[in-house]
């Protein structure tokens, strides 16, 4: 006698919420990247910046525009600005550094062409940005608890 399956809503409703939440990512991202792409081929064309100063340039004006979308689209948290920036921006910061050693290894050290390795640091970092924006940047917080005394409760 085949046993049935057992039924987890939870676990699909889960999974479909993560997916919706990722997918609401990814297009913030879409728009992010458009303007971190965009400022490192003005800069490598015009000759203003090399390809991994240009690349950080990008990731940083990206980042702007992630802030603000994924705050209000894709993790639509309450947390409080004075919180969330710094979480961001911790974040970011280590984005920022996979950028630079991603790009500087495969531009400088393969001698891969700049947008080439660009694709592959993007690959590389948006997951790295999705679990930490997710996890920590803009999760929920933690509702205080009450102490004893406050609740007059022993």
């Amino acid at each position: 006698m085949a046993s049935e399956p057992r039924s987890r809503p939870w676990i699909t409703g889960a999974r479909a919420a993560l997916a919706r939440q990722f997918a609401s990512y990814l297009g913030v991202s879409l728009a992010a990247l458009a303007v971190h792409y965009g400022v490192l081929a003005v800069l490598v064309e015009t000759g203003r910046a090399d390809p991994v100063r240009a690349a950080l340039a990008g990731y940083f004006a990206g980042a702007v525009i992630s802030y603000g979308l994924n705050r209000r689209l894709t993790y639509a948290s309450a947390r409080p600005h004075a919180e969330a920036t710094w979480r961001f921006g911790i974040v970011a910061a280590i984005g920022f550094g996979l950028t630079w050693l991603i790009m500087a290894g495969l531009t400088r050290g393969f001698g891969l062409p700049y947008l080439v390795a660009q694709v592959l640091a993007t690959g590389a970092v948006v997951f790295w940005n999705f679990l930490g924006h997710r996890v920590w940047t803009f999760a929920v917080r933690p509702v205080a608890v009450l102490s004893e005394e406050a609740t007059g409760v022993r």
